[in-house]
Parts: structure tokens; sequence; C-alpha cells
């Protein structure tokens, strides 16, 4: 079921187009369950979603198009919060632009360094998303210590350090990489494609 009304809510500037869908509650959503997103109304039988545009084409259209941006939101988010994309460190455009660069780079690597720590058989398709304020903790605030001796250098980490194995599983991954044309030498098999 879907309606559409147009709308101006207090301190908006003009009157927007409320685009709203009623669904029906598969048998698997119909239990109890946890959600990513907040929800318009809580019911048992079904559920709503509402868009907020000013486009004039179709609901069909409106509604796929915000379908297709709706995952993107997360992400966003993330590194607005976590990567700190949100920080402008100067008045300057050249120097924010670099910021953001960095912070980009900073988020893109943790997304494929999440890549190189799955197990073998993971379908990349059925991977979770790790967010970046959890690998950060599991990864990169570990209690160790570098040491250098005899012309080789090593990580020691706490007894107490759980994610020890699978931490030394991607570094020995990370050092395996090796150029070879066109690319790079897969690091594990099956490759992820």
């Amino acid at each position: 079921m879907e309606c559409e009304f147009r709308y101006q809510p207090a301190g908006w500037n003009k009157e927007y187009r409320f685009v709203a869908l009623r669904s029906e509650k598969t048998r698997e959503e119909v239990g109890p369950e946890e959600s990513e997103q907040y929800q318009l109304f809580e019911t048992s039988r079904y559920k709503y979603r509402v868009f907020v545009t000013d486009w004039t084409d179709p609901i069909c259209f409106v509604v796929w198009f915000y379908n297709q941006r709706a995952g993107a939101e997360n992400p966003i988010k993330e590194a607005n919060n976590d990567a700190g994309l949100t920080a402008h460190p100067s008045h300057r455009f050249d120097v924010n632009s670099n910021h953001f660069q960095l912070a980009m780079l900073a988020y893109n690597m943790n997304c494929w360094l999440m890549l190189f720590n799955r197990e073998p058989q993971t379908d990349a398709a059925e991977l979770s998303h790790t967010t970046l304020a959890t690998s950060r903790l599991r990864f990169l605030f570990v209690a160790a210590k570098i040491w250098r001796h005899a012309g080789r250098t090593g990580v020691s980490y706490s007894d107490h350090y759980e994610e020890k194995g699978v931490f030394e599983r991607l570094m020995t991954r990370l050092g395996k990489i090796a150029s070879r044309a066109p690319g790079y030498a897969p690091v594990m098999m099956p490759a992820l494609r």
C-alpha cells in the first residue's frame, strides 16, 4: 500500500512531498528482530517506510531511486564519526581536501584489511560489515612491544590478547603480498573475484 502527501514541517523553508509505503512483514520478520534502522511505526504485521522528496516522478521510481541510496548512509555515518571525516582542520580548501582524501583512504584500507582477515571459504557477498571502530579496537589498540634483535624485528603481544591468532594470520597474509603482472598474486585461496 502506498500514499503520498505534501507537508511543511515546522522550521522547514518549504513543503515537501512525503511518500509512504506499508508492506506486510514476511514470516521471518514477524518474530522479534534486531533492526539496524529505527522503524517509524513498530507493528506486528506491517512495516512502514517514508521518503521525503521534492521530485514529482511516479512513486515507483522515487522508491527505486531511494532504495539504491539507502545502503550508503551507514558507511557515510561511519566515515564521519569514526574516520574523522567531519573534522575540518583548516580554513583552506586544499588542506581540507587533503584531509578528506586521507580519511577516505583510511576508511577504504580498513575495508580491505577486513577482507584480508576473512576465512578462506567465506563468500565475499555474505561477509558482514565490521565497523572502523570495532576493527580499531581489535587490531590497532593492542598492548604489544615491538622489538629488534640480531637484525630481526618482531612484535610481542600480551598473553591476554584474545585476537592474537587472528592478528598474526592477518599480518602473515599482508606479508605475502607480491606483485605479478598485471596485478598482485593472491595471498589466500580462493582469491576474491
